[in-house]
């Protein structure tokens, strides 16, 4: 029982860092429990995805389809706090306008968005609104199976970085989020892949490993570009790497379904 409960608390954690989503109990917290609940956060995307793809499709039916996708993005930011996003931003304003380590950390920090972010979380949300309208319109049914999918191996990617890349302590640590920062076993990826092979049991098309691949290329880059210029990533760098990966598994699926 001990033991099952600890596992709630880890899920728990998980939910509560990556969304609103209230937990109707209280919770113990360490930078222990945060480290342990990293292998749920792709079963955090799973529920995420759900949830989207459950405003999608009510949304499409009282609307039309591209009513319900802009629905369905700002119930996203409004579920997760702009969680990801944030992170996105913070990231374009750090290596657009920083040279240099010491530099780039120190306008990550900056809670003010500039430019580079403005313009980057805009071009973003385009090609997330069109490549998902493209998708609604070859298929209404299965882009809402590849929105649970985009969401879950997202998430589950950006995760990976704990186990493949190294983290950068923050210049300013008072100013840090909490993070789950330290690798765990093997065990853990296995739980979160878990749910990556549920999200793709739903649609059951091998073609698709495309499209995880082709964002798990984007993880690569991502990285090491992140690991050039400031030697690994930071939790900003997480959320950045987990909303490109969602936007280039839609365009993978495009691929797929246009070619394969």
């Amino acid at each position: 029982m001990k033991a099952i409960k600890n596992e709630l608390i880890y899920f728990a954690t998980a939910l509560m860092f990556f969304t609103r989503i209230p937990v109707p109990f209280t919770i113990p917290y360490s930078g222990e429990i945060m480290n342990k609940s990293q292998k749920y956060f792709a079963w955090v995307g799973l529920l995420v995805g759900l949830i989207n793809a459950v405003i999608l499709y009510l949304s499409t039916l009282l609307f039309n389809l591209e009513i319900g996708i802009v629905v369905m993005m700002i119930s996203s930011v409004l579920l997760t706090g702009a969680f990801h996003e944030d992170g996105f931003t913070d990231m374009c304003d750090s290596f657009g306008g920083g040279y240099g380590k010491e530099k780039i950390l120190t306008i990550m920090k900056d809670s003010r968005v500039g430019a580079y972010g403005t313009i980057g979380i805009i071009l973003l949300f385009a090609l997330k609104f069109y490549s998902i309208q493209a998708l609604g319109m070859s298929d209404p049914i299965g882009v809402l199976l590849i929105v649970i999918l985009a969401h879950t191996t997202s998430r589950f990617i950006s995760g990976t970085m704990i186990y493949t890349h190294q983290y950068v302590t923050d210049i300013d640590v008072s100013k840090s989020k909490p993070l789950a920062n330290k690798p765990l076993d093997k065990t853990a990826l296995i739980v979160g892949f878990i749910s990556v092979l549920i999200a793709f049991y739903l649609i059951p098309d091998w073609h698709l490993i495309f499209a995880f691949a082709l964002a798990y290329l984007g993880k690569i880059y991502m990285g090491w570009y992140f690991k050039r210029h400031i030697g690994g990533y930071t939790g900003d760098c997480l959320g950045s790497v987990q909303q490109v990966c969602e936007v280039l598994f839609y365009l993978g699926t495009i691929i797929v379904w246009k070619f394969m």
